[in-house]
């Protein structure tokens, strides 16, 4: 075992020192070797680069980085986003990237039956991405406390969308998204993307690989046989990063693939999986085109209840999603002009977690489903209905003088739910430039008394129009049927409309 000391080839003047046991960490294309303070690792290209290639690397730990830096919430990007390479080294003649290590809260800290194996390792985002995996039947399923809960794989979902919406604003496509290139903590929520050093730049640089199967979009199989250099040749794009997106969100939040159904399109395994993943891709749960419907009896026992589509459909991801993914796995499966950019869905998944309700059944290994739009909901996952009345409140804003419009959002309402800065000004948009004053909460519902309450914590100008009176700071107001809420009489303030069901 000896230590390396290697100098940055962007400044001289910075050196890295390296553990080499003769034992790398060896990913696809790269060794890596740990820092001497576990600080950072220094990556290797196994095969030397071209010029191209080494120009593509020197601007990724420069001017891509410093455009994070210079931009709006830098930290968030580079700290819980990002694991972005920061510099870039030589010796014997190949390239190295110095990239931060992982966070500890990315590895696993314990196994589970015969995968105990697995105690230690990355968590991949695809060991979060299958039914399989937390079905205890399975020899290598997960420990619970590693598996989070639904509602994990929202906040995991929005992490990932904020970080390709971000590479795009900036010109660039990840050009491989996949479950293997995103580590995910479903404990804290947490998604981070890694594996920073393939961008594509459209016009400077190309992409090095296709993709990874699964996330590969359908143009790009469909012309694979093509010349490089043919101009009908589709490679890795922003366009084709959307795709594997939606099939990113797909996966985590329904732990099964959109396109993979019961159809058999070639005999030939090899053809059958380029027909099924490209030129003849057809979503699973098309509402017209049943061809390509899941076969339950091929399902294996532990993918039964998440693989089945009839069990599971997609629209338990309530309305906002569901367009979505209509528009991406039919509308925009071979029209990539029609793929939701990531901004959609970012916009889509925050207003579905207002939808989101706690399930009452205290063993529902989910504990959170999205409100059906029924009078008497049940949790899909466990099937146990919600007790009691519940309060939907609808969002309206002012669209002149005295008329309001609604909002096209809704809050549903749970013992101790908050209510945010976000839901009363239109002027605050919900991303991830909010400061920490912006993410406090100004009120908070309760079930007090047999009553449904909202206590006002920290705003002036709340009133109860139905009553006409003020609702000072620290006050409560009782949400009944059909009553309204003014949140804010400033420009942008919202309106609560109440409706209690059930």
């Amino acid at each position: 075992m000896i230590t390396i000391k290697v100098n940055s080839i962007i400044d001289p003047s910075k050196s890295y020192e390296y553990i080499d046991d003769g034992k790398p960490k060896q990913g696809g294309v790269k060794d890596v070797y740990f820092a001497t303070d576990r600080k950072y690792v220094v990556a290797f290209f196994r095969t030397p680069l071209d010029f191209n290639q080494r120009d593509r690397i020197k601007r990724i730990v420069t001017l891509y980085l410093d455009n994070i830096k210079k931009g709006n919430a830098a930290d968030y990007f580079l700290d819980d986003i990002y694991r972005w390479p920061y510099d870039a080294v030589e010796r014997d003649g190949k390239t190295g990237v110095v990239v931060p290590i992982y966070n500890s809260k990315f590895f696993f800290s314990k196994g589970y039956g015969a995968n105990d194996t697995i105690k230690g390792g990355e968590k991949v985002g695809k060991w979060f991405t299958a039914a399989s995996f937390r079905n205890k039947q399975y020899p290598l399923s997960l420990a619970k406390a590693e598996l989070g809960d639904w509602l994990s794989y929202f906040q995991i979902a929005i992490n990932i969308c904020r970080g390709v919406k971000k590479m795009h604003q900036m010109g660039l496509a990840h050009s491989d998204l996949s479950y293997n290139n995103v580590l995910v903590d479903p404990v804290t929520k947490s998604a981070n993307i890694i594996d920073l050093d393939g961008l594509v730049v459209p016009g400077l640089f190309p992409p090095e690989v296709i993709g990874t199967a699964d996330f590969i979009a359908p143009e790009v199989l469909k012309t694979k046989h093509l010349k490089i250099s043919d101009a009908n040749r589709i490679l890795p794009n922003q366009k084709t990063d959307l795709h594997a997106l939606a099939v990113l969100i797909f996966m985590y939040l329904l732990r099964r693939h959109p396109l993979r159904g019961g159809k058999i399109w070639d005999l030939d395994s090899e053809k059958d999986e380029l027909l099924a993943m490209g030129e003849k891709a057809l979503f699973t749960e098309h509402p017209t085109d049943k061809t390509n419907r899941v076969k339950v009896d091929q399902l294996r026992k532990w993918d039964t209840f998440w693989g089945d589509p009839e069990a599971v459909p997609y629209t338990i991801t309530g309305p906002y999603l569901s367009d979505l993914f209509k528009r991406a796995f039919i509308d925009g499966l071979h029209n990539p002009m029609l793929r939701p950019i990531a901004n959609e869905w970012e916009t889509a998944l925050l207003k579905t977690v207002d939808l989101i309700q706690p399930c009452s059944n205290t063993d529902c290994d989910e504990k959170w489903y999205v409100f059906d739009n029924s009078s008497q909901p049940k949790c899909p996952f466990c099937g146990v209905k919600h007790k009691g009345t519940l309060p939907v409140i609808d969002l309206y804003f002012k669209f002149k003088d005295d008329l309001w419009k609604p909002e096209n959002h809704r809050l549903m309402v749970y013992h101790n739910q908050y209510l945010f800065k976000w839901h009363v000004t239109r002027k605050l948009i919900r991303n991830e430039g909010l400061t920490t004053a912006d993410k406090k909460p100004v009120g908070y519902f309760t079930f007090y008394q047999n009553k449904w309450m909202l206590v006002n914590q920290s705003l002036n100008g709340m009133k109860d129009l139905t009553e006409q009176k003020e609702i000072p700071v620290n006050s409560m107001v009782e949400l009944t049927n059909g009553k309204k809420i003014l949140l804010s009489n400033e420009e942008g303030g919202r309106l609560l409309y109440i409706t209690l069901t059930n």
